[in-house]
């Protein structure tokens, strides 16, 4: 079951952020499907200096700016793709980065996209531990920008645990904005991101 618009539309930014984690992104390609339970995010906020839509509304950071439930993929480091679910109004800028999750469907599929042996506890790690790799293991590419997460092949299935203590800490990997508590993630869980 995907998750409905109005779980994107009903939530301010930072509570979007702490409630998807839980929560099960899905990807059905050609390939297979792929799926991973949500650990680790990061909000980015209009008045943000590190959020993409800081500044204005250009062609890169387009879908951030469309409705709640739209996929934002941008490219880093011109190599590595991001995965960020938007939210807020439209024309507003606001989004939640996934920045890593638990495998629990088509693991295999993702160790062929990601070249490592999910057999291995160090293979498995590495799927999903980080933004660029999750991409990568998803099989998420920027042809997936603006995709609506209700309306696709990638969505969010709603949370399969209520029990999770939620960490609350700094941004990674960022200059501007980084004192400010916008990361959240799943304390305890070996598949959140190394800083």
């Amino acid at each position: 079951m995907k998750l409905p618009l109005t779980f994107y539309e009903n939530h301010d930014t930072i509570t979007l952020a702490q409630r998807l984690l839980g929560c099960e992104l899905v990807h059905e390609s050609p390939e297979g499907t792929t799926a991973g339970i949500i650990v680790e995010t990061e909000a980015y906020l209009t008045g943000d200096p590190a959020c993409h839509a800081y500044r204005r509304k250009t062609a890169r950071n387009a879908a951030m700016f469309g409705p709640a439930g739209t996929l934002y993929v941008y490219l880093i480091y011109g190599f590595y793709h991001c995965l960020n679910v938007v939210t807020g109004p439209e024309d507003v800028g606001e989004a939640v980065l996934i920045r890593a999750l638990e495998p629990t469907e088509g693991i295999n599929l993702m160790g062929e996209r990601r070249n490592l042996d999910p057999a291995t506890k160090a293979g498995l790690r590495g799927l999903t531990s980080g933004p660029g790799k999750l991409v990568i293991a998803m099989g998420i590419s920027r042809d997936h920008n603006f995709w609506s997460l209700t309306e696709s092949g990638i969505y969010i299935r709603p949370s399969v645990r209520n029990d999770i203590d939620i960490v609350t800490t700094t941004r990674i990997g960022i200059t501007q904005g980084s004192d400010l508590p916008y990361r959240f993630y799943v304390k305890g869980n070996r598949f959140v991101s190394k800083p």
